[in-house]
């Protein structure tokens, strides 16, 4: 039966048997739809993914703004249109909530650059499709450098019982894919002979400084830093820059 559509056989049957409880009836019928309709639209159990990835959403939001601490859980279950029982329904306080969003902001950078990671390219052309990639994802992400910067802030604070599993289950694997990219570089003689314990932060840190720094850029500019055209132009500003500082020019000695 679809929502809103009282059944006619029913109806009919009402009618013929019971003409006095028809109005009873229709009106019980019409008030336990609206509270169907009004689950559904706050999110239920009956729909699991989106009810959860929307939770995922409004914390990525309110985490990114307010940080752990600050951060509430009555309003991320507001702006996820879902209730407090719910959301403790996937994720059982807070902290739970909160080591979700890592997983939900690291894991889809991973996926992202690691299918960029696994082409069949010559290093030149891997690691600027790499750079590339990265840029693109936070771009299109830009709520995520600040819940990155917020956690290294929390844990050399006071510590965090979630980084070491961030860096083992995302870092490190990161780190080793582009050390090899280096490696092979070196090999191919295309790459200045860097470390990579020092070249890779330093590049990610390139990728990712326009978007942590947005605000002061905007007062520096007067500009908008997040304007598509500014965007594109400083993707490309950092794709020159790692070339520039990695790879071997023309008549430069290994």
């Amino acid at each position: 039966m679809i929502c809103g559509q009282f059944p006619a056989d029913r109806w009919r049957h009402e009618k013929l048997a019971h003409p006095r409880s028809i109005p009873y009836n229709l009106t019980n019928w019409l008030i336990n739809n609206m509270a169907l309709a009004n689950k559904i639209r706050l999110g239920s159990r009956r729909q699991p993914e989106e009810s959860r990835a929307a939770i995922l959403q409004a914390a990525v939001l309110e985490f990114s703004r307010e940080g752990v601490a600050g951060a509430r859980t009555d309003a991320i279950a507001r702006s996820a249109r879902v209730n407090k029982a719910l959301l403790y329904y996937y994720f059982k306080d807070k902290e739970a909530l909160y080591s979700a969003v890592l997983d939900h902001v690291f894991g889809g950078l991973a996926e992202f650059v690691n299918e960029v990671l696994a082409r069949d390219l010559p290093p030149k052309e891997k690691i600027l499709a790499y750079a590339g990639a990265h840029f693109d994802y936070v771009a299109t992400h830009p709520l995520y450098p600040r819940i990155v910067q917020s956690e290294m802030m929390r844990a050399s604070r006071e510590g965090s019982r979630h980084l070491e599993r961030i860096v083992k289950q995302y870092f490190r694997p990161l780190f080793e894919k582009l050390s090899e990219v280096l490696r092979q570089g070196f090999a191919a003689g295309e790459f200045r002979q860097v470390s990579p314990l020092h070249f890779i932060p330093s590049m990610i840190s390139v990728i990712v400084f326009h978007f942590t720094n947005a605000p002061v850029l905007r007062m520096m500019s007067k500009q908008d830093p997040m304007a598509p055209a500014m965007v594109a132009e400083r993707r490309g500003a950092v794709l020159d820059f790692i070339s520039a500082a990695l790879f071997v020019q023309k008549g430069e000695r290994r």
